[in-house]
């Protein structure tokens, strides 16, 4: 079973969201969207400044098996990236939730992360699949 850190909120679409102490927000692709996929060998990462709506395509990740869009689970502006992805993508398979995370935004509106799913809503979601 994946593995599912109840103090991080999720979206639909597999990504993960974690609201730091200074406010931003940091965002990652799932350990069941990394077991999925397969051996990550790519990973495009947003541009540091680029502002995003919830939903909006925020990156790509490439695995052996397939590409698959990443998406921004709340809405705010990009502000920093983990550039280390670029030459270690499989960082995303060993490590999802520390060193595999893909970049961190400034929110626009906080209560976004309110209507994601808690670790228990997508762990049923994954089941339900």
């Amino acid at each position: 079973m994946s593995q599912t850190p109840n103090e991080l909120r999720y979206a639909i679409t597999h990504e993960w969201a974690r609201r730091e102490e200074d406010g931003t927000v940091t965002v990652g692709i799932t350990d069941h969207a990394q077991e999925a996929l397969g051996d990550v060998v790519f990973v495009e990462l947003p541009e540091v400044g680029t502002v995003f709506a919830a939903a909006d395509d925020a990156g790509v990740v490439e695995s052996v098996k397939a590409a698959s869009d990443v998406y921004a689970p709340v809405g705010g502006e990009v502000i920093a990236i983990n550039a280390m992805l670029e030459d270690e993508p499989e960082t995303v398979n060993a490590d999802p939730y520390n060193g595999g995370w893909f970049y961190k935004l400034q929110p626009a509106d906080t209560s976004e992360l309110d209507a994601l799913l808690s670790a228990e809503g997508y762990q049923q979601q994954c089941e339900d699949e």
